[in-house]
């Protein structure tokens, strides 16, 4: 018999927890609004023109491992927005954010990244699909997000005559700067829909709508190699744009990412951890955010 499914991981408890247990002692300041914007979708479906946003990073070869399994790795990220054509095929990872790395293993791109399932469905003629995807960094600024990325970002949808966008998070931060996105967007006129695994971060930060499933970090699009999971989901996110009512509605999908739902024990858990264990990330941590800001810091430069 399938156990009845427990409650969401808290995120921003979580990594609070977790970032005070390695030393890090000024816990991070989630954005926080009381209520969102909120553009009605009044056109057909089938006369929408959708685009993705995603904070995937293109594939680079030259930038150590971003495969399946792969450990963080900060080398891939991005810190300015970029633009890909949705006719063709496109090699997106998300080996540069902290995704749940001991219950998914980022085998399938189709779990983060839905644009083949779109591709599929505007085909289909269910709705147009707009001539560019849009990625968006996961930055911890939010004033740089708020000021810099999210108008680039609304500028290019608009440039694409966009009616409607889906914003798929992977990380927690990833979880923020969607929402952030997905709240000026609206106030911009295009309706959006944010597709996440953690629920607390989107709605402290409230969106106009969202779809929450309630699977592991890094799988917001579907259960991996599952191609029924991913096009259910992406459905139903279409039929959240569509039906919504008012801001800050979520759904949440019905799918359940196993039997039991042990697994929301060990995102970041410092309980899980020993004091050598936590010693050993707070060094990984160090490197990796050195070696972050330098690239953050050459990128902006050129």
């Amino acid at each position: 018999m399938t156990a009845q499914a427990s409650p969401p991981t808290l995120y921003m408890d979580r990594t609070r927890r977790y970032y005070l247990a390695l030393g890090y002692e000024n816990p991070y300041a989630w954005a926080h609004h009381e209520s969102a914007p909120f553009h009605p979708h009044s056109l057909p479906l089938a006369d929408t023109r959708v685009t993705l946003v995603t904070t995937a990073a293109p594939f680079q070869a030259d930038k150590g491992p971003q495969g399946p399994r792969a450990p963080y790795n900060a080398s891939p990220k991005f810190y300015k927005v970029y633009s890909g054509d949705t006719r063709q095929s496109h090699d997106v990872r998300i080996a540069h954010v902290a995704i749940d790395r001991y219950h998914t293993h980022m085998e399938d791109m189709n779990s983060w990244f839905p644009l083949p399932a779109m591709q599929r469905l505007a085909t289909q003629g269910l709705f147009q699909l707009a001539p560019r995807f849009h990625g968006l960094p996961t930055n911890r600024s939010q004033r740089h997000t708020l000021g810099v990325d999210v108008p680039d970002l609304i500028a290019r949808c608009q440039h694409d005559q966009v009616d409607a966008a889906l914003l798929v998070a992977n990380c927690p931060v990833c979880h923020q700067s969607l929402s952030l996105a997905a709240r000026e967007l609206e106030a911009a006129g295009i309706a959006t829909v944010v597709m996440g695994c953690a629920r607390d971060i989107v709605e402290h930060c409230a969106v106009p709508r969202f779809l929450f499933s309630d699977f592991p970090l890094g799988n917001a699009a579907g259960r991996p190699h599952d191609i029924a999971s991913q096009e259910a989901t992406l459905r139903l996110a279409l039929q959240l744009l569509c039906e919504a009512k008012a801001s800050q509605t979520t759904w949440q999908s019905p799918q359940r990412w196993s039997d039991t739902d042990a697994w929301k024990a060990d995102y970041a858990n410092p309980d899980l951890l020993s004091a050598q264990e936590l010693a050993t990330l707070r060094e990984e941590a160090e490197r990796v955010r050195i070696e972050a800001k330098a690239l953050r810091e050459k990128t902006l430069q050129d």
